[in-house]
């Protein structure tokens, strides 16, 4: 079957593959303009645009996704279907190209987690599955008939990168399963639910914030789903200390403040007091610094008796 491929992060790129390798045709590949990035203003080339020119595949990079110019060059591709990962909200000019319409990969059970940010979410939240889904878009942003869908456990120990890495392998599967599926006829969408529906807006850098009133099991999930970019963190004397992994003990907390570092007789490394217990983080990330080990911070910064952070 003829495709159009639209992506641009690592992400996608599993499900690039996947159908580069397959019998299906990949007309080409749509991703986003190269951009300035980071302090340095580094020219960033899509990921996407990368794996595609080696696999010898056509490439537009297009900022207006409604340019009559580009719309025009889509539909002498004739593609019969556009299969959309990670990518933009397509507007209505495009979905109407294909005559089997566009479908897209996302990193949720659908309806729950709808959204930008849905890994990031599903661990935050405490969660203990999660999955992907390919669904038929509509204009309604993750609204649209379900396709197929496969569960993933999410492990204790899984931080957000962990997490992504296996859905988009998974996901990978998922896409190629779906174009078969409905190039062979054989796939009827679902409907999604509404009332299970969850929203998973785009993570804000400053909801990284750890406030160390609250439950240990939250902040250790709130650490764990923002690992590592942009990062959950607090403040020590004013400068921002990045937390990376953490551990929950499950210790009767009796320290005078949230976020006071325990110094007592037994406990080993950086362990800080929270609403219901104590916290030990176990990789940190100062200030203009790399990240490193809890034991190899305390080294370089010793804690003071009766110091907090936050």
């Amino acid at each position: 079957m003829r495709l159009i491929f639209f992506g641009n992060p690592k992400f996608a790129l599993p499900s690039l593959q996947r159908l580069a390798s397959s019998p299906h045709e990949i007309m080409c590949v749509v991703t986003s303009p190269n951009r300035a990035a980071g302090r340095g203003r580094k020219l960033h080339v899509p990921e996407v645009k990368i794996a595609a020119e080696q696999y010898g595949l056509p490439v537009l990079q297009v900022e207006d996704l409604t340019d009559s110019s580009f719309l025009e060059k889509l539909a002498q591709l004739a593609a019969a279907l556009f299969v959309v990962v990670a990518f933009r909200i397509l507007p209505p000019e495009l979905l109407a190209i294909p005559a089997l319409g566009a479908i897209n990969l996302h990193a949720s059970l659908l309806p729950k987690y709808r959204g930008a940010a849905p890994i990031n979410h599903a661990i935050m939240a405490g969660e203990t599955e999660t999955g992907v889904t390919t669904f038929q878009i509509k204009q309604k942003v993750d609204t649209g008939g379900i396709l197929v869908q496969r569960k993933e456990r999410i492990l204790p120990d899984d931080t957000y990168d962990s997490l992504y890495d296996r859905l988009s392998l998974l996901g990978a599967d998922v896409l190629l399963e779906t174009v078969n599926g409905l190039e062979k006829g054989i796939l009827e969408p679902a409907e999604q639910n509404p009332a299970l529906a969850s929203k998973a807006p785009k993570i804000k850098p400053e909801q990284g914030e750890i406030d160390w009133s609250q439950s240990a099991e939250s902040i250790n999930n709130r650490i764990r789903g923002f690992c590592s970019k942009p990062g959950a963190y607090t403040f020590r004397n004013g400068s921002k200390l990045k937390i990376l992994r953490s551990e929950v003990l499950h210790a009767a907390k009796n320290s005078p403040e949230d976020g006071s570092l325990v110094m007592e007789s037994g406990v080993d490394g950086l362990v800080v007091a929270t609403g219901d217990g104590w916290l030990r983080l176990h990789e940190v990330q100062p200030a203009g610094k790399k990240r490193m080990k809890a034991e190899d911070y305390l080294r370089g910064y010793p804690p003071v008796s009766g110091e907090a952070l936050g």
